[in-house]
């Protein structure tokens, strides 16, 4: 019967390509829309009343009352919000919580979700995204099949509370419309939102390898794992030969490169379409509108108000804050939103680059915060700095510098991990327990991080490279650098700065290689 609905289905689609011209030629007109409706609603909140927002407040009056939030500055508003208080930050209910990775003020951080940022915001993207997508494949069978979403699981709060938290991927799929769960795969919820990765990914792979799979989302390298459970049980050399109608994945979460190769061998020789989204805890920002280029279409009319904050090439701010209007190509911005959930001027701490302003198109730069982000674990520099810290004091041991990046894959490209390069003053009592303290405190201290490690299925136990002493010193000797307010990153989602300390600790340890 499913067959018979892709047309139909397809032509639903294609009449909405309205809803892309507007995000085409009149982003601005829509951003002035909802900042008018956002000022009406924030009037109704607490926050509103203590900041003086009201109905008539203009953009400048915005600025100049409200300050740039960050997490940990928003926390004691989310805090009530978890008690059950109403009307704190959004005058509707909040029912949900979206669980995301740790800041300084905790091991996770906790993003409330309206039924407006549901509605206007993620279930309408998602729509936008499949419109984009026929617009760009005008005789797709997608909808003669199925779709494998691969999401989250519901989660614990840190706290009692009347509402209920989980990944935002699992907010979305118990709330996604019919058709949306009828065209997805598989149809059953306990698989779905099942928090044991290992059991899920099983059954995932167990209850789809029969289904006419035509399509794909998620998080490359969660879906990967799936993928090759059923490569594995179906016997098959090619995914394309269990799946042979399949067309795209919709991919976000982390970067797709370190992952293409991986995809198009096991696909191979069919090509799949790779689909570039930006859907964060936060909200849906960004979607890819051309077939050569993933750079994303910004969602302008979807239940966000968007301002940026230009960074230097070292990630400092001028402390100047802009609307979309005065954006140009080129330049770093740090992205700054106010949306239909109830966050005010908050800081997510992703950087972005605009590659195009007719109409407002963007690349992800990285985090306004060194970070690593390579299989969705979003580690940054306060859980590094902790777990390092007790790694070292539990070892007996003394740090003098470290940084540390992503290794993709191993040699059998099972799972990938964390490289930490460290030059020790004094060495701990056993490397073994070094690496064991670190792997358990980055646990406790950042919950992305604890599910990517989760039996090791995704991602292995971190790897120590003891470099020679001298090490980061002559890194940044080489740099002109050297002085007390320089130091070398401590985290990166690449492998160029650890590589290059690996190549120097090899020179000072072998001067007669030279």
């Amino acid at each position: 019967m499913q067959q018979f609905l892709n047309s139909p289905i397809r032509a639903f689609f294609a009449y909405r390509e309205e809803r892309i011209v507007t995000l085409h030629t009149l982003a601005l007109e829509s951003q002035e829309t909802w900042f008018t409706y956002l000022m009406k609603m924030g009037s109704k909140t607490l926050f509103g009343e203590k900041h003086g927002i009201d109905s008539k407040t203009t953009y400048r009056e915005f600025t100049q009352k409200v300050p740039v939030y960050d997490y940990n500055a928003l926390f004691p508003y989310i805090d009530r919000i978890v008690s059950g208080e109403k009307n704190i930050l959004w005058p509707t209910p909040i029912e949900w919580l979206a669980k995301s990775s740790g800041t300084s003020q905790g091991k996770s951080k906790f993003v409330p979700v309206s039924d407006e940022s549901l509605k206007e915001n993620n279930i309408t993207s998602a729509m936008d995204c499949l419109t984009i997508y026929t617009n760009l494949f005008p005789d797709t069978e997608l909808f003669s099949g199925k779709t494998i979403t691969l999401g989250g699981s519901m989660q614990e709060l840190y706290k009692k509370s009347p509402l209920r938290c989980g990944d935002v991927s699992a907010i979305l799929m118990e709330n996604m419309p019919a058709i949306g769960f009828y065209l997805n795969a598989p149809q059953n919820k306990r698989i779905l939102l099942h928090s044991n990765w290992e059991y899920k990914l099983r059954l995932m792979a167990k209850s789809t390898i029969k289904e006419n799979v035509t399509g794909l989302s998620g998080v490359p390298s969660w879906m990967l794992l799936v993928l090759k459970e059923v490569l594995a049980r179906s016997g098959k050399k090619s995914l394309s030969e269990v799946w042979p109608n399949i067309e795209v994945f919709f991919h976000g979460g982390v970067s797709f490169d370190p992952y293409r190769a991986e995809y198009e061998k096991i696909f191979a020789p069919k090509k799949l379409f790779y689909m570039n989204i930006y859907n964060a805890s936060e909200g849906f920002f960004g979607i890819q509108n051309e077939r050569d280029s993933d750079d994303m279409l910004l969602m302008t009319d979807n239940g966000v108000f968007y301002e940026f904050l230009e960074l230097n090439e070292e990630g400092r701010d001028n402390g100047k804050v802009i609307p979309l209007s005065e954006v140009q190509v080129g330049p770093t911005y740090a992205m700054i939103v106010t949306t239909v959930a109830g966050l005010w001027r908050y800081e997510i701490g992703d950087t972005i680059q605009f590659t195009s302003i007719h109409p407002y198109k963007f690349r992800i730069a990285g985090r306004t915060t060194h970070f690593i982000n390579a299989f969705g674990e979003e580690l940054i520099v306060n859980n590094a700095e902790k777990a390092i810290s007790e790694a070292a004091l539990i070892s007996d041991a003394i740090i003098t510098n470290y940084s540390a990046a992503p290794l993709f894959l191993d040699e059998n490209k099972t799972k990938g991990g964390h490289q930490w390069v460290v030059e020790f003053s004094k060495a701990p009592s056993s490397l073994e327990l070094f690496a064991s303290s670190l792997d358990n405190a980055l646990k406790r201290l950042n919950s992305d991080y604890e599910a990517k490690r989760s039996g090791d299925l995704l991602m292995a136990p971190p790897k120590i490279e003891v470099v020679e002493e001298g090490t980061f010193i002559k890194w940044l000797e080489l740099r002109n650098k050297l002085g007390g307010q320089y130091k070398v990153p401590r985290l990166q989602n690449d492998r160029k700065i650890v590589e290059e300390l690996l190549i120097i600790s090899n020179i000072i340890s072998h001067p007669d290689r030279l």
